[in-house]
């Protein structure tokens, strides 16, 4: 799990979107972020959460947020993803997962009895200076956008 904390400066990071265009936490100085991690594109809970905040996005907008997902999928599948469910905010593709252990969501997980090692699905809120506002771990997938507002 995360050893970032609340009033942490949030990691730097850059990285290449579903359409392949970089995204970068400098590039949003002066906006406030939900930069949300998932597990795996196109799996239920991460459809369900990626839907959610959509379907919520005027509110996200209106209070200023820009919402940007990150997994370790390819640019192809985050494409996919994107497209099939209609999402029309930044999924960056860290497959090489720099991005994902520099905010400390690369752990072990269990499933079904099964350990191994996976994304913790966790939602981190920035502010406007770069700093973590708050971090969510245990996140409701059909409801996230009311644990973030």
């Amino acid at each position: 799990m995360t050893t970032l904390k609340t009033g942490d400066k949030a990691p730097d990071f850059s990285g290449i979107d579903q359409n392949g265009k970089e995204i970068a936490l400098k590039d949003f100085k002066g906006k406030k972020i939900v930069l949300f991690f998932y597990p795996k594109a196109s799996t239920p809970g991460c459809t369900a959460e990626a839907c959610n905040l959509q379907d919520n996005i005027q509110r996200f907008e209106k209070q200023g947020y820009q919402l940007i997902g990150v997994s370790a999928d390819s640019q192809k599948r985050q494409a996919n993803f994107a497209e099939k469910n209609k999402l029309s905010y930044p999924l960056i593709a860290d497959e090489d997962k720099t991005i994902i252990e520099a905010y400390g969501v690369w752990g072990p997980k269990k499933f079904m009895g099964r350990e191994y090692d996976g994304i913790h699905r966790t939602t981190f809120i920035i502010d406007e200076k770069g700093i973590i506002e708050n971090i969510i771990t245990k996140v409701k997938t059909k409801d996230h956008t009311n644990q973030i507002l």
